[in-house]
């Protein structure tokens, strides 16, 4: 934060009597990337020298070059050197950062770097971050993890981050400022695995009592967070008022005039302050005033109303008055504000969304004072480029944070390619990724930050060999093979198949009497991949990131094998062979086994460390067992017993695969011969019924998980393919 944004800040702070947050003293571009590389490769700090350079006509600038032995980084601000270091590692090193696995072995004497590197990046904007992702990846983190995710960020070229950790104590001080008692504030702030649901005003309380502890260290958080993202050069997005307040404030306000929305996936429909009425802009004033006065401010907000709701009314004078109300709101606390919107509803919601209704919110907007998040669907084009206004081009990543190879590359290279080929697309001024998890594709995220520096689109398949180049730093013909088939496969266009093991069983889908192997060769193809990884194992086994991915892959080989035999599990109940159903029951059952015990070599495929780092956060039983109820109940149920988002969360993670998804099975297999050695119709709705208590037992559970790793990665790989390859290469 500027010295003139802090001193505004103060006086507002000062005159509505609160007290006053004093940065702390800000550090230099060279101190803040010298920070990143310390903790990213000390032992080779010393060969680096970090200078300074302006920005060029107005954008980020990084270069590289040699300097009596040692390697010369400069930018225009620590985002910028960090970015020079990675193209550093990257281009010359062929290193790999990422939070599936490092690989950085550098070399020895470090390269030279002649000629010198010179990279503008002709993109303003280069954001990341999903509101989901506060969920169903950050819930929990410490400010360690933080750390790490925004060297990550840093290394990569982000400089505008989501940032709304924290929030809920803005929440609670902008309530108790209009007269809620602290029981209404409790009843109205979601859990900590619910709570990006709650911003979006998608429900209220849900996860809940939020304890106070809990609110006061994050507000610590938070700042910590905001001071190292400030001092590398970014610039924070923090929350702006989107209209949905606490219920209780109806009895406070019983003349102003509220909204009920719909419901939101079966959660009752939360409260709305029309945009018409005063309180609408008083409440959101006080909201960024609170904000500012605990956290500072950047002056950019995100607000996302109606998020997968429809508006109560589709008037466009109506959602006018909404544009109006929301950046109104920012305004008036603060004149530099600008709103950042998501472009989620334009896609999930096109009925609704149309050009009168869009161009209404939009027009209400002044100048660039909204910048929209395209984040699916191309409806820039239909939108005339959102009206004139900057706009992010980004492709939402990782639904309910599941554990999948799926991510398709080429989408990423024709759609943003064409976008800033498309003279109809407006004022396209950034790109990013916006996961809804931190995901489990290092592939993905490098491609979409690596075009942040580029003004031209790579050939795809070039530059995903020199990808793998880097992840494990050497040239193999074997992992070329693999790559070109998950290229075609798993990072293409065809996705990566099945995950049916963690979904609720049922008899829907497949209900030929004939058993069925294969419809596609898709599964074959990265079966054959798993094949060429294996072959390189001599060779790359001892790589951090050879292990996840190798990891990642069986897994997904394994979860295509569970797909088959589903198939013929419906195939011999509805032929009412018993015996075939046994038989192949029991085979699912063992890859289920083997998938669990695969997945238990690595820290990131575990259940046990997510409820560790959940647990950690308690000052006693009762908030530990809160806790721990709200990350089982996300990555299972989703809500109550009844829940529409079941296992929308899912996670293919050891210990949740033998103690939560087979257990499900074993169930459902016998239920069904039960019912054939009865002679009688397999009673599905008694079995749903079945599940959803026995799902709510267990995610009321304390069972210990154990948050370390065992066995070898390799080696249980290798068991599971001698078990099961040569099934898996089979096609039709």
């Amino acid at each position: 934060m500027s010295t003139n944004t802090w001193i505004s800040t103060a006086v507002v702070a000062w005159l509505i009597g609160l007290p006053v947050v004093v940065p702390a003293e800000a550090a230099s571009p060279v101190d803040a990337a010298a920070g990143v590389i310390q903790r990213l490769i000390p032992q080779h700090a010393e060969q680096f020298v970090l200078e300074a350079i302006p920005q060029e006509n107005g954008k980020d600038v990084f270069e590289i070059e040699s300097r009596d032995g040692k390697i010369v980084l400069r930018g225009n601000n620590g985002v910028s050197i960090c970015s020079a270091l990675n193209w550093y590692l990257k281009y010359r090193c062929f290193c790999h950062v990422s939070w599936c696995g490092d690989q950085l072995n550098l070399p020895d004497p470090l390269p030279t770097v002649e000629p010198k590197v010179h990279q503008v990046s002709p993109h303003r904007y280069r954001y990341c971050l999903n509101y989901c992702a506060f969920g169903y990846s950050l819930a929990f983190w410490n400010w360690s993890q933080w750390e790490r995710l925004i060297d990550w960020m840093a290394l990569h070229g982000i400089n505008l981050p989501l940032a709304i950790t924290g929030q809920e104590a803005t929440w609670q001080a902008v309530c108790r400022r209009f007269g809620l008692t602290d029981q209404q504030v409790r009843e109205f702030l979601p859990g900590p695995a619910y709570m990006p649901w709650g911003w979006m005003g998608n429900h209220d309380g849900w996860g809940g009592p939020l304890p106070q502890d809990w609110i006061d260290r994050h507000v610590k958080l938070q700042r910590q967070i905001l001071a190292r993202e400030r001092k590398l050069g970014m610039t924070p997005i923090l929350q702006g008022f989107t209209g949905h307040v606490p219920v209780g404030l109806k009895d406070k306000y019983p003349q102003a005039k509220f909204q009920k929305l719909p419901k939101w996936c079966g959660f009752p429909g939360t409260t709305f302050v029309d945009p018409q009425d005063p309180l609408f802009g008083e409440f959101g004033k006080a909201f960024v005033e609170e904000q500012t006065r605990l956290f500072g401010t950047d002056h950019y907000y995100a607000s996302d109303t109606f998020i997968e709701i429809s508006p109560p009314s589709d008037d466009p004078a109506f959602l006018a008055d909404m544009g109006r109300a929301v950046y109104g709101a920012m305004r008036a606390a603060d004149e530099q504000a600008t709103w950042v919107m998501m472009g989620w509803i334009f896609f999930n919601n096109p009925k609704f969304w149309q050009p009168p209704q869009t161009k209404a919110l939009f027009g209400a907007v002044p100048g660039d004072r909204l910048i929209l998040i395209e984040m699916a669907g191309d409806s820039y084009i239909t939108t005339e480029g959102y009206y004139s206004k900057p706009w992010i081009w980004a492709t939402v990543h990782d639904f309910g944070g599941t554990v999948t190879l799926r991510a398709s590359l080429p989408y990423v290279i024709s759609h943003f390619g064409a976008a800033m080929r498309n003279p109809r697309r407006g004022k396209l001024s950034g790109l990013g990724p916006i996961m809804e998890n931190l995901g489990y594709n290092a592939v993905l995220y490098d491609l979409l930050t690596d075009l942040m520096w580029r003004t031209e689109m790579p050939e795809l398949e070039p530059w995903a060999m020199e990808f793998a180049h880097r992840r494990y730093g050497r040239q193999s013909p074997k992992m070329q093979e693999a790559w070109k088939l998950l290229l075609e496969t798993a990072y293409g266009e065809a996705g990566a198949g099945s995950d049916v093991v963690c979904l609720r069983p049922n008899l829907s889908g497949q209900r030929t009497k004939k058993p069925h192997r294969r419809k596609d060769s898709v599964p074959c193809k990265i079966a054959e991949a798993g094949r060429l990884y294996l072959a390189c194992a001599d060779e790359l086994g001892g790589l951090d990131t050879y292990r996840f991915d190798l990891v990642n892959l069986v897994r997904q080989i394994l979860g295509n094998l569970v797909q088959d035999d589903f198939e013929e599990i419906t195939a011999a109940y509805y032929s009412k062979d018993r015996k075939r159903l046994n038989t192949v029951s029991q085979h699912f059952f063992g890859l289920v086994r083997g998938m669990d015990e695969l997945l238990g070599t690595r820290r990131e495929f575990m259940l046990g460390p997510w409820l560790a780092d959940a647990k950690r956060w308690a000052t006693n039983d009762d908030e530990r067992k809160l806790y721990e109820w709200n990350v089982r109940n996300q990555i299972t149920l989703w809500g109550p017993p009844n829940s529409e988002l079941h296992d929308y969360a899912h996670k293919e993670w050891s210990g949740l695969l033998v103690n939560f998804h087979l257990p499900r099975w074993e169930l459902f297999v016998r239920r069904l011969d039960e019912a054939l050695e009865a002679g009688k119709e397999f009673d599905a709705d008694a079995f749903e019924k079945e599940m959803q208590q026995w799902e709510d037992q267990w995610a009321h559970g304390t069972e210990h998980y154990p948050a370390k790793p065992t066995g070898d990665s390799v080696a249980v790989a290798r068991k599971l393919w001698d078990q099961y390859g040569k099934l898996a290469l089979e096609c039709e």
